[in-house]
């Protein structure tokens, strides 16, 4: 589920640095993700009212523990953005994480749990298997540090790779208001993925590669 920054912010003279990920990075990461998908529909549709804030760094952290071995999320230096990226063919969860993490998703979730379990088996079942993509799983940043360009930024090292690979890349928008922000990136609308019980929706975002 992809949000981006789109309030504004302070500083935009100097250009974000971005670098690959390390598992120390994950507690600021998280942080960071936690506060951008503040207002999320879907987080906000999945996890419950009490201890909301501490359930999603919760939930951040254990996307990020999954996510930063592949070497493919990109942050800043003080970690207030992340864009975390799959691998072609590595966009689904690993049913053996999933079993390691059960009490942890159980804990993160509480009574909303069977909701949780709903989003993402909907997700994976609108998520195109064909042709091999990049996934953006997730791309937030702190709103202290909003409107600076960090989001674009920390999406360009795959952009760039997809580019050159000639492989193309996929995202699910949870915020109609952001589409537009994606469309400038060069992602497009493909369709719209409504969650079950009444949940939010959200739109599924395709990035063809750019020829070199």
């Amino acid at each position: 589920m992809s949000r981006s920054p789109i309030a504004g912010g302070a500083d935009q003279s100097a250009a974000p640095q971005i670098r690959q990920a390390e598992p120390n990075d994950i507690p600021r990461m998280a942080a960071s993700l936690a506060r951008a998908f503040a207002d999320d529909p879907v987080s906000n549709w999945m996890l419950p009212r009490a201890r909301r804030h501490t359930r999603m760094i919760a939930m951040f952290t254990l996307m990020l523990r999954s996510q930063v071995s592949f070497a493919e999320t990109y942050s800043t230096p003080d970690g207030v953005g992340a864009a975390v990226w799959a691998p072609p063919g590595r966009w689904r969860l690993d049913l053996e994480a999933i079993a390691a993490s059960v009490q942890g998703y159980a804990s993160i979730f509480g009574p909303n749990l069977a909701r949780a379990i709903e989003v993402h088996t909907t997700l994976e079942d609108n998520h195109p298997t064909d042709p091999p993509h990049w996934y953006l799983a997730g791309l937030g940043t702190h709103p202290d540090w909003q409107g600076n360009g960090i989001g674009t930024a920390l999406m360009q090292p795959i952009l760039a790779r997809s580019d050159v690979e000639g492989l193309p890349a996929f995202l699910e928008c949870s915020k109609e208001r952001n589409i537009a922000y994606y469309r400038r990136v060069g992602f497009e609308v493909t369709g719209e993925i409504h969650l079950p019980n009444g949940g939010p929706s959200l739109w599924s975002m395709w990035h063809e590669p750019q020829l070199q």
